[in-house]
């Protein structure tokens, strides 16, 4: 027989909502413990080479005896390859209170993996900020998020850019050069339609979300505005919560050219007028196109108040010598 008694479900309710937080709690615990764990682990096994001077060439057969000898002993979780990204680990973070009880060990194992320091600073701030899953920063590591970033900035942003993460303050901290969309899952060689493209980016939102960055709010498809009797339509309209605006996206399948620009001009002049309300900053245009001529953007972009900006998107993901090869230039410069 069931109770029949007042409020009673709102009991039942709480003490399940209670349970949730205990076990979030338990779960961050556990994950702080164990992170903490392991960087001991590192430091021991560091410690160890130092203190008997264990030559560079036994490094190798160090790592494998002990790995079968804890694993035996132990159970699971220490592999060579674990070991090695636990000294990693200890490594880059001397200190064991400058990490993150926001990441669990499956975040530092992928992060360590990046090849420079300034890289495994970037993405571990940039984790931390954004609250990225474990699935979420190995696609940002494969698109090469950090070098894509980094290309747009001189050598005191570059670092400033791997000690704080990618910090959003103005229009321009929005763009990347290029987008890559290989989520679309669009074959190089097909000849895509620009309302495929569209409908792809729709269906892999959270994806694409992910990839514009934080802050963006998604507000609709094809925004009809309506002027002098003629109506025109957007590709994708955002709201940035972070710089307080409404963000216009524009898809170009081919070449950005100088009457997209008069166009995009256009729909930010009505949202100015038309849209925006008390609070609202001004609106950011942005033209994604497969590739633009830069002369000829930058005549048609010369005498225009507004923030409209254009940036390259690809297919695929990029390819990760000539990133290194272009960011290591830009910091010898």
């Amino acid at each position: 027989m069931e109770l029949q008694i007042e409020n009673y479900p709102s009991l039942v309710t709480d003490i399940g909502n209670l349970l949730h937080l205990g076990r979030q709690k338990a779960a961050t615990e556990i994950n702080t413990i164990l992170v903490k764990t392991y960087w001991e682990v590192g430091k021991y096994i560091v410690e160890f080479e130092q203190k008997g001077n264990v030559k560079a060439e036994y490094g190798k057969q160090l790592l494998e005896q002990l790995s079968r000898d804890l694993c035996i002993a132990y159970g699971k979780g220490f592999s060579r390859s674990n070991l090695f990204y636990m000294i990693k680990l200890y490594r880059f973070f001397p200190i064991c209170e400058t990490l993150s009880h926001k990441l669990t060990w499956s975040h530092y194992f992928e992060i360590l993996k990046a090849d420079t320091d300034l890289e495994i600073g970037f993405y571990t701030k940039q984790c931390e900020r954004e609250k990225w899953s474990v699935r979420e920063l190995k696609r940002q590591m494969r698109s090469m998020l950090f070098h894509r970033l980094a290309l747009s900035k001189d050598k005191d942003g570059v670092l400033a850019l791997s000690q704080k993460g990618h910090e959003i303050a103005k229009a321009e901290d929005l763009l990347k050069d290029p987008f890559v969309l290989e989520f679309l899952d669009i074959p190089q060689q097909h000849l895509y339609r620009e309302g495929e493209l569209e409908d792809k980016i729709i269906a892999n939102l959270q994806q694409f979300l992910l990839e514009l960055g934080k802050g963006f709010a998604f507000i609709g498809r094809q925004y009809r505005m309506s002027l002098g009797g003629r109506h025109y339509y957007l590709d994708l309209l955002f709201y940035h919560r972070i710089l307080k605006c409404f963000v216009l996206i524009d898809l170009k399948r081919g070449e950005i050219d100088h009457q997209d620009v008069g166009q995009m001009n256009l729909y930010l002049n009505y949202f100015k007028k038309e849209e925006a309300t008390e609070g609202d900053n001004e609106p950011i245009g942005i033209i994604l196109g497969a590739y633009q001529n830069n002369i000829l953007v930058e005549y048609a972009t010369d005498s225009i108040t507004n923030k409209v900006f254009m940036s390259k998107y690809q297919l695929y993901l990029p390819n990760k010598e000539q990133l290194q090869t272009a960011l290591s230039k830009l910091l010898e410069e």
